[in-house]
């Protein structure tokens, strides 16, 4: 019994020093839309975006919207969505280039509105 104290009490306190290290400072939130189809869109997309301490992203896969927080003393939406480009998902601000979303798995090659695309 004892033992089982003492692991939930280790287990308690590693918790607590992961939460308070993984906040972000003078945190900014914003909501947009993300472009993607999977699981594995969501992946990508929020490792692109996520920068420990100062940014993280949530996207849905259904409704297809990201929830960015950020530090904006030292980023901003537009440095999160232009390396979400970069790994091949487009926004409504920053579309990605055609030769990052054709490196896109063929499960992750969403149907892209007709717009203005970076070659």
């Amino acid at each position: 019994m004892k033992s089982l104290r003492n692991m939930l009490m280790a287990m308690t306190v590693l918790l607590s020093v992961t939460f308070v290290s993984a906040q972000i400072k003078n945190a900014k939130t914003e909501t947009v839309k993300i472009y993607g189809n999977c699981g594995m869109c969501k992946k990508t997309i929020e490792k692109a975006a996520t920068v420990k301490g100062v940014a993280t992203v949530s996207w849905d896969v259904d409704t297809k919207m990201a929830t960015l927080s950020y530090d904006s003393t030292k980023t901003n939406q537009d440095e999160i969505l232009k390396r979400i480009a970069n790994a091949g998902y487009d926004s409504d601000k920053f579309p990605a280039t055609n030769a990052a979303y054709n490196q896109l798995p063929k499960c992750c090659q969403y149907d892209r509105a007709v717009k203005k695309v970076i070659k």
